[in-house]
């Protein structure tokens, strides 16, 4: 795995020195979305050429140190997008004004992880174009590039980009639109679409647990506390690393796909189909033939997850985008600007 990393670490350096010609790499590109709300591929590329070369090579290194902090910047932006839209709300540090941002959410904290790769990739970024390119694209890239590197290059797409920074951050929002992991079908699809995402999309992002880790407490009481369908071994190995009763002070964290921890791909949906899955929500999307056709697809079919991965990221880092004086580029990604 970290043999891959560097190889597509050493890719990306050579793509930041040639920055203004992304095309000629040959990457692909997905279809065109109708929900992109304004935002197009290569907004940066007048604006600031290296742009999205510098962020990827500030991802790139990071994930190349740990893994798991390549999990956390796709996460990121599934929890920025889901509240206040794609915004970089999540980044918000709290202040006397506002105690209670949308990162010290339980869904966020302290669970969440990648805030320091964002302040690097946007110092480096403001090192070489000042005050142009945005947090929320900053978080936007950066996803996509945790997923290039995770798969090993397999994952890789435009990002289209031009969103601006939000100056609204709430925890209780947090708890509003991030659905949980004891979420069943019907819950899961209603808050999906709440965002303008569809069945597939769901099914489809679900897919991102086949990377990263996940405190005992987000799965224990409802699926080793009580009986459930979790695989009999699996159910063993994590009544070994998990407490009964797990606690803000005793609250261990497991691998979220014990088959392929690090690596981003289509083994997620093979566990579900083997139910070697740890949440609730992920045993779900075999509770319908709808959505067990599906599942059995990505576990099958090679590419035809990543494919739909790739289009199912474009379209979530398009909900509820902030343009023109709805939002700011800020100068510091933790704090609105004054």
């Amino acid at each position: 795995m970290a043999s891959n990393i560097a190889a597509a670490l050493l890719s990306c350096t050579l793509l930041l020195a040639a920055a203004c010609h992304p095309a000629a790499a040959g990457y692909y590109k997905p279809p065109p979305n109708p929900a992109t709300c304004g935002l197009k591929v290569n907004y940066y590329h007048d604006k600031c050429p290296p742009a999205e070369a510098i962020i990827k090579h500030v991802v790139g290194a990071a994930v190349l140190q740990n893994p798991g902090i390549g999990a956390g910047l796709i996460r990121m932006l599934f929890h920025d997008c889901f509240v206040e839209g794609c915004d970089a709300s999540v980044l918000l540090d709290p202040t006397p004004a506002n105690p209670q941002p949308e990162k010290l959410s339980p869904p966020n904290n302290p669970s969440l992880r990648g805030f320091e790769v964002i302040d690097a990739a946007k110092a480096a970024v403001e090192r070489a174009c000042p005050g142009v390119v945005s947090c929320a694209d900053i978080v936007a890239f950066a996803a996509r590039d945790a997923s290039f590197f995770l798969s090993g290059g397999k994952v890789y797409f435009d990002m289209p980009s031009g969103r601006l920074d939000g100056r609204v951050s709430l925890d209780s929002r947090a708890l509003d639109f991030l659905p949980p992991p004891v979420f069943d079908l019907p819950n899961l699809t209603d808050s999906f679409a709440a965002k303008g995402l569809g069945v597939e999309d769901m099914v489809v992002l679900s897919g991102a647990h086949t990377v990263g880790r996940s405190h005992c407490s987000s799965f224990v009481p409802d699926r080793l506390a009580v009986p459930s369908n979790i695989d009999p071994a699996l159910a063993a190995s994590l009544r070994r690393q998990c407490p009964a009763s797990p606690s803000p002070a005793n609250d261990p964290t497991v691998v979220q796909d014990v088959v392929t921890p690090v690596q981003l791909d289509n083994q997620y949906y093979k566990n579900v189909l083997a139910k070697k899955v740890l949440f609730t929500s992920d045993n779900a999307l075999v509770t319908s033939p709808e959505t067990t056709k599906m599942v059995m697809d990505n576990a099958n079919i090679p590419g035809w997850w990543e494919d739909r991965f790739k289009t199912a990221m474009v379209k979530m880092a398009s909900i509820e985008v902030k343009t023109g004086s709805a939002g700011e580029v800020r100068r510091n990604c933790r704090a609105v600007n004054y």
